[in-house]
């Protein structure tokens, strides 16, 4: 099994956090007395700018409903820029992938964005298709997981994964709670594809999905997901996030890495979800690293912020595009998420 591409799209609309900062402040008026305490939680998360489905203008008063099209809209535009890109620099027509994985927890659709998008791009009709939803952030590596399993089943043909987040969409002008706060300046928009590619293809150029390993950590549902009302998505973020990933995340990748022959020191290079400076902080804890070994997930983090499942498979992008390993190069792609879990991925260059 190799994942052949991945590619991304975003919105058109794209603001610093000094302008998104600014934008919160002028809304929230005297309801937060000291706008520096706000100034100052958003230049924590190490975030630069993002990008954002409508003109920041046009947030509130948004109902959810009228959020939640917006969420279609896009989702549907972004997911077919990704998926095309995706296929194209794998080589592949649209009709030739046979399975169709699609990830996302920031809006819902019925028919799913994958069904759309058979209509949209010509896909073929006899497409498998699964839509995710709930994984959060860790449902990147969740989907190139379930995706691998699929090709090992069917060796012969190829799969899509998509995952389309639109953060913004998900914004609650009346909540001031401390965890809504930091996700207002933390949480960006933006689509990711990845196709996998069965052993027995045609096309096999990329890194080869070796193991793949799910980890449940039991009573954590309250450290990371949304209370969902009348209003939409409210953020659940516990500040117990980084104390968890730091108390298991070694544990587990040792753990996985023994149950096939390998240790720590095998392994060259990470592909990490951009969780926030605390949570890469405690991976990087965790694991035994420095900045540099995370120094993509850093990079992702700052030019656009946490994507949720996305975030990792931009991380991938950048790897595959510009700092791809050399051949034979152990890899762990990792992503933890509510529940709360965390997914491994064992990769060879």
């Amino acid at each position: 099994m190799k994942i052949l591409s991945a590619a991304s799209a975003f919105p058109a609309y794209y603001y610093t956090q000094a302008e998104l900062v600014a934008s919160f402040l002028k809304h929230w008026g005297d309801r937060i007395p000291d706008g520096r305490k706000l100034e100052l939680l958003h230049s924590n998360v190490g975030v630069d700018g993002r990008f954002v489905s409508m003109p920041i203008d046009e947030y509130p008063g948004l109902t959810f409903g009228q959020a939640n099209d917006v969420w279609i809209e896009t989702a549907e535009r972004l997911g077919k820029s990704a998926v095309g890109k995706a296929l194209a620099c794998a080589g592949l027509k649209n009709t030739e992938p046979s399975a169709f994985f699609f990830v996302s927890v920031t809006g819902i659709s019925s028919p799913s964005i994958e069904a759309r998008l058979i209509n949209r791009m010509g896909l073929s009709r006899n497409l498998k298709r699964i839509p995710i939803f709930g994984l959060g952030c860790v449902a990147g590596a969740a989907g190139i997981a379930r995706a691998a399993d699929y090709v090992k089943a069917y060796p012969r043909q190829y799969a899509i994964l998509l995952s389309v987040e639109l953060c913004s969409l998900t914004l609650q002008t009346s909540d001031l709670s401390i965890a809504n706060l930091i996700s207002t300046g933390l949480f960006g928009d933006g689509a990711a594809a990845v196709i996998i590619a069965g052993d027995e293809c045609a096309r096999t150029a990329g890194p080869e999905i070796i193991a793949t390993k799910s980890v449940f950590y039991p009573d954590t549902e309250r450290v990371m997901g949304w209370d969902i009302s009348e209003t939409g998505f409210q953020i659940v973020l516990s500040p117990e996030v980084p104390d968890v990933v730091a108390k298991n995340l070694g544990g587990d990748v040792d753990e996985f890495l023994g149950e096939n022959g390998l240790k720590r020191s095998d392994i060259g290079s990470y592909v990490v979800h951009t969780g926030g400076p605390k949570v890469l902080r405690a991976t990087q804890q965790a694991l035994g690293l420095d900045d540099q070994a995370l120094a993509v997930s850093w990079e992702c983090l700052k030019k656009m912020g946490n994507l949720s499942s996305a975030s990792v498979l931009m991380v991938l992008e950048e790897v595959m595009t510009n700092r791809r390993p050399k051949p034979g190069t152990w890899s762990i792609l990792a992503a933890m998420g509510p529940a709360f879990c965390s997914e491994l991925v064992l990769l060879r260059w």
